[in-house]
């Protein structure tokens, strides 16, 4: 009997893993049209308006993995800018939430892909539960593609350093320095 509970319990088990792993969230953003469609396999699907970037700062295209997530960071680089809800997946280049979103629909950011608030924290409740795969294709006018292949010094977003308090002898040295 012990050994049939624990088949079924194992059975059970590999069922619910399967199932899980079944889960997948499919993000398609089409430079051309601004436009970024999201499947999963959980029946949600969308199409959102997106920015991407500007002449100047070209969006990466590829097949990319998410690699980090955070609910909110600000970009260092760009006078502390708030990304809420940001998927990174290629260096500092991430898919994330903006206030401009008078602006979506059109190329206006430093190379990531930038969404309404709303959709960002959607998209970022399924990629953290479920995984995704997202694909970047198309032509944003006037992007270089040149650029999104610089390396990651370059590149379009800087986390935000760590604050650390100034010491007495480097305020010696300068005073009004921050």
């Amino acid at each position: 009997m012990r050994v049939l509970w624990r088949v079924l319990l194992a059975l059970g088990l590999m069922l619910a893993v399967e199932g899980r792993a079944l889960a997948f969230v499919t993000i398609d953003v089409d430079l051309s049209s601004q436009t970024m469609r999201v499947h999963s396999t959980d029946g949600e699907n969308y199409v959102w308006p997106i920015s991407s970037g500007r002449e100047g700062h070209a969006t990466p295209r590829g097949v990319f993995q998410p690699q980090r997530l955070y609910a909110m960071v600000h970009s260092a680089k760009y006078n502390n800018a708030p990304m809420p809800h940001s998927i990174f997946f290629h260096g500092q280049y991430a898919i994330h939430g903006t206030n401009a979103v008078g602006a979506l629909g059109s190329p206006a950011s430093h190379g990531c892909i930038r969404l309404s608030p709303a959709h960002a924290a959607a998209l970022f409740a399924m990629v953290q539960a479920q995984g995704a795969q997202i694909s970047i294709g198309g032509s944003a006018q006037g992007s270089e593609v040149a650029h999104a292949r610089r390396h990651h010094a370059d590149s379009a977003l800087a986390f935000a350093p760590v604050h650390h308090p100034r010491t007495l002898g480097q305020w010696a040295k300068n005073p009004v320095a921050r």
